[in-house]
């Protein structure tokens, strides 16, 4: 036979699924507009660009409200155990799609800037990191529905695929603006373009990490987990 929860406690875990709620809603919009920045890019767009840079104020917007939300819960429910951990990663979450927002505001202002130069390479490789970032955030924030740490730890390896993404955009870019130095503005752009969707992709692997954190209250960061324990040999 089921017991019905006290009203307090079943009021508390309302909180606690709007919570969440508001980080996937903020995580779609830092992907719409992380995809609509690099399309910006790629069709040279300016209109769309000038609607990302603007629409920046509507994800800060709801990472304010995460965090008025978990210092609300905090300091009226004495969370502890697991509900203290996902209060905290909801907000350290939280601050990392801000961040998604900032550089898809930031790949947008490339845009405006890429206008006043010819179409250059390398845009499969800016297209496949882009795909691979916002696939990494995406299944970061189900990982974070789900409760799953294994596929948070899946997320966090394939990291790796977009530095080596952003490596080969370097050299392509470097080759091309040694060869031509009239496109070297271009090709500054760009790489600020590659440098920004691989920092999306690193955000991605914190929240990642932090998932572990929340369902394991295991630390995995700067590779906590392969080190050896203290005092070890």
């Amino acid at each position: 036979m089921s017991v019905t929860p006290p009203p307090a406690h079943r009021h508390f875990h309302d909180e606690l699924s709007d919570l969440k709620v508001r980080i996937l809603t903020m995580s779609a919009e830092a992907q719409d507009a992380l995809a609509a920045a690099v399309e910006a890019v790629l069709q040279r767009d300016a209109e769309r660009a000038r609607q990302i840079i603007a629409g920046d104020a509507g994800i800060d917007a709801l990472e304010l409200e995460v965090e008025e939300m978990v210092i609300r819960l905090l300091a009226t429910q004495q969370p502890m155990a697991r509900d203290l951990r996902l209060l905290t990663a909801a907000m350290k979450i939280a601050n990392d799609l801000e961040r998604v927002g900032d550089h898809a505001v930031n790949i947008a202002q490339s845009a405006e800037r890429l206008l006043a130069h010819r179409p250059i390479a390398p845009e499969p490789e800016i297209v496949e990191m882009a795909r691979q970032a916002r696939m990494m955030l995406a299944d970061a924030l189900e990982a974070f529905v789900r409760g799953d740490p294994q596929a948070a730890r899946a997320i966090c390896r394939r990291d790796d695929s977009v530095d080596a993404l952003h490596r080969s955009v370097f050299r392509i870019l470097l080759t091309h603006m040694m060869e031509d130095p009239h496109i070297i503005g271009a090709g500054m752009e760009l790489f600020l373009v590659s440098r920004n969707l691989e920092r999306v992709a690193d955000l991605a692997t914190n929240i990642a990490e932090d998932i572990v954190f929340l369902v394991e209250g295991k630390t995995i960061k700067h590779h906590a987990e392969d080190a050896p324990p203290a005092g070890g040999a």
